[in-house]
C-alpha cells in the first residue's frame, strides 16, 4: 500500500491533487484543516484487512507520515512504504461519512435540481410557443386536479383540434371514455352486497339509500340489513332506525359465525345489504374485518365507499388497503361537498375500479344515482370552472418533459 500526504488551499483542490497523483482508485484515509488550507492522507493499493488489525488514531489526527520529504502547499509528500493508519479491529473506511464528500454530493444534488428545474421551464415555455392548443389544454386539465400522467395522455388525443373549445370537448369525451363506470345497475339483480370503507365516508347512509331504492322497485319483503360494526358507539342503533323507517329487518353479526348464521336466516330475501365498520386504511383490524366477509362461505359482492372530499394520495392509499379483498365496484359519496373530482377520477381510472353509484346529498333515496361517466366529468369541469389557472411553475414541473423534445 502506498500512502501520500497532500496539501491544498481547499478540499476540492486537494481531491484533484489526489486524483492526478494516485488516480481514481485512491482511498482517502483522513483529512483535517491546517494553516493555509487542508491536509489529506490518501493511499493506493489499499488493503482493508490490514486496516482492521490496528487501533485508530485520535479523532481529527492525521496518520503518521514522515515529514522528511515534505513539499510546498499544493504538492504531495512521498511515503511509499509507510505503515497504514491504525484502526480498531472491524472498523472500515466509509467514503459516505466523509464530511467533504457528503458536502460535495449535496452541492451536486442541488445543482442538478436547479438544472432540471430550468430545463423544465424552458421546455414548458417552448411547448406553449410551438403548441399553444396543447399547452392550454394541459392547463385546463391540471385545473381539474387530474393526475399529470393522465392529463398528458388525455391531452394527446386532442392534438388534431382546431380551437381551444374543440380540444376541451375532445379531452372531456376522452376522459369520460376512460372512466370505469358500471352502468348495468347490477344491484337490481339482488344477492348479498357488503359496503366497506374508511370512517365517515357515509357507508350507513348509503346502505339506507340502496335499501330504499330497492324497496321502491321490489317491495319491503325483499330486503334485509346486517351490520358487522361492533366498534362504533351507536352504530347498531343507527341502522336499526333506518330499518324501522323502511320497515325491513336488521340483524347484527360481529363474528364470521354470526354473519354466516344471519345470512342463512335471511336466505329468502332477494337483497341483503351488509354494513361494515368504518376503519382507517391503516387500521390493523382491517384484516379481521376482511376475514369476517371472506370466511363466511357466502357469495358476497363488495363495494368500496369513497368520499369525494378526500385528497388523491389518501384515496390511492385507501383503494390499495381495501383492495386486499376483491372489489366489485365503488360508491362515490359527498359529491355535493367536493371542491374537485379530478383526484378521484384519476384514482379509479388508474386502479380500474368501476363506479356504481354516486351520492350527492343526505336525502334517502333521492340523493343516490347510478354512476354516469359523462355526468361525473361534467361535474368535475364545473367545479374547476371558477378555479384560477395553475401557475407556470407547477405546469413546468408536471409537463416540462412533455415539451423537452422540441428543445433537441
Amino acid at each position: 500500500m502506498k500512502v501520500r500526504r497532500f496539501f491544498a488551499p481547499d478540499m476540492r483542490q486537494a481531491i484533484r491533487l489526489v486524483r492526478e497523483a494516485q488516480g481514481p482508485d485512491a482511498v482517502i484515509l483522513s483529512n483535517r484543516k491546517v494553516d493555509g488550507g487542508v491536509e489529506i492522507i490518501a493511499a493506493v493499493d489499499y488493503d482493508e484487512s490490514l486496516m482492521a488489525q490496528a487501533p485508530q488514531p485520535p479523532s481529527g489526527a492525521a496518520p503518521a507520515v514522515p515529514d522528511g520529504d515534505a513539499k510546498d502547499s499544493g504538492a504531495a509528500e512521498a511515503a511509499e512504504d509507510d505503515p497504514p493508519p491504525r484502526r480498531p479491529a472491524g472498523a472500515g473506511i466509509s467514503w459516505e461519512q466523509d464530511p467533504a464528500i457528503r458536502s460535495m454530493r449535496d452541492e451536486i444534488r442541488q445543482l442538478r435540481g436547479l438544472l432540471e428545474n430550468q430545463l423544465a421551464h424552458l421546455a414548458w415555455g417552448e411547448l406553449k410557443r410551438s403548441e399553444p392548443l396543447r399547452a392550454d389544454l394541459l392547463e385546463r386539465l391540471t385545473a381539474l386536479e387530474l393526475d399529470p400522467a393522465l392529463a398528458a395522455s388525455v391531452a394527446a388525443v386532442a392534438a388534431g383540434a382546431d380551437s381551444e373549445e374543440h380540444a376541451w370537448r375532445l379531452a372531456l369525451a376522452e376522459l369520460a371514455g376512460r372512466l370505469p363506470v358500471d352502468e348495468s345497475d347490477s344491484l337490481d339483480a339482488g344477492g348479498v352486497v357488503a359496503l366497506i370503507g374508511s370512517t365517515g365516508v357515509g357507508k350507513t347512509t348509503s346502505i339506507a339509500k340502496l335499501a330504499a331504492r330497492y324497496i321502491l322497485r321490489h317491495g319491503q319483503r325483499q330486503v334485509a340489513l346486517i351490520t358487522t360494526d361492533c366498534y362504533r358507539i351507536g352504530a347498531h342503533e343507527q341502522l336499526m332506525t333506518y330499518g324501522r323507517i323502511l320497515g325491513i329487518p336488521v340483524q347484527a353479526a360481529s363474528t364470521t359465525a354470526e354473519l354466516r348464521s344471519a345470512l342463512r336466516s335471511l336466505s329468502d330475501k332477494r337483497l341483503v345489504l351488509v354494513d361494515t365498520a368504518g376503519m382507517s386504511q391503516r387500521d390493523l383490524r382491517l384484516s379481521e374485518q376482511f376475514s369476517t366477509l371472506t370466511d363466511s362461505g357466502m357469495d358476497i359482492r363488495t363495494l368500496l365507499v369513497l368520499s369525494a372530499t378526500v385528497q388523491r394520495p389518501v384515496l390511492e392509499e385507501t383503494v390499495k388497503a381495501f383492495g386486499r379483498v376483491p372489489l366489485d365496484g365503488a360508491i362515490l359519496t359527498k359529491v355535493d361537498e367536493a371542491a374537485s373530482l379530478g383526484g378521484l377520477l384519476s384514482v379509479v381510472t388508474s386502479k380500474h375500479l368501476p363506479l356504481v353509484f354516486v351520492a350527492d346529498g343526505q336525502r334517502v333515496p333521492e340523493d343516490l344515482h347510478p354512476a354516469r361517466a359523462l355526468n361525473l366529468v361534467q361535474t368535475a369541469a364545473e367545479l374547476a370552472r371558477d378555479r384560477s389557472r395553475p401557475q407556470d411553475a407547477l405546469l413546468a414541473r408536471h409537463y416540462g418533459g412533455v415539451g423537452a423534445d422540441v428543445l433537441v
